[in-house]
């Protein structure tokens, strides 16, 4: 499932020009790479943003990948892990951009009533309508160490309302100290932090660190 140009948008250059160089550069046909696997034992359903590709802006293609891994997910009984990066939603998709967030909020909503986990992993950036919807629906939203999350970017909104914004603002550590975020974790803990949340979530046995590492065969 790929991008179209509905609108047939042109700014400096053509959409369709910008989206078979972004799939040139990338060598990813969207800026999201979906998938399922299993995660300590537990069948989960991941998406995964891309930064390279127009800067893992959210097109109608990108809104329908992430909604159809939902309603899989929901199908098998599944989990679901979205680790999100983006500077939001794609311009040159006008409103068929936007209504992107609508439609996978209300997804999110149906995974939610099928008492089924969702952990979002906001890594750096994370700003605009990614950030305005699924991104901040996670029932555990962590945060990458120092990741950028927010709607307008801190330069915005400094000349917005013409004040100073603290130090640290709109960082993952400022985020988790406001309430704004679960956890804060690093990369490479990630996967076995996830199993710990999934054992606690699906009200399994949760066991020390030191007693996990037999559950990394399943990834």
């Amino acid at each position: 499932m790929i991008s179209t140009d509905p609108l047939e948008f042109t700014d400096t250059k053509p959409y369709k020009q910008r989206l078979e160089q972004a799939r040139k550069s990338s060598g990813l046909p969207e800026a999201i790479v979906c998938g399922r696997g299993k995660v300590g034992g537990h069948l989960t359903f991941i998406g995964a943003m891309d930064m390279n590709f127009i800067g893992g802006s959210m097109g109608s293609a990108v809104g329908e990948k992430i909604t159809r891994l939902i309603e899989y997910a929901i199908r098998e009984r599944g989990a679901v892990i979205i680790f999100a990066a983006s500077g939001g939603a794609r311009m040159q998709e006008g409103a068929l951009s936007l209504m992107q967030m609508a439609k996978i909020s209300a997804t999110l909503a149906q995974l939610d009533a099928a008492r089924l986990p969702y952990v979002a992993v906001l890594t750096d950036p994370t700003t605009g309508g990614v950030t305005a919807s699924f991104a901040m629906l996670g029932d555990v939203i962590i945060g990458e160490p120092k990741a950028l999350i927010g709607f307008a970017g801190p330069r915005v909104i400094e000349q917005t309302i013409r004040q100073k914004l603290p130090k640290g603002f709109q960082r993952s550590e400022f985020l988790l100290e406001h309430g704004m975020l679960d956890l804060v974790v690093d990369r490479r803990e990630m996967r076995e932090t996830i199993i710990r949340l999934f054992k606690f979530m699906m009200n399994e046995k949760v066991v020390p660190n030191n007693e996990m590492i037999f559950v990394n065969r399943d990834i």
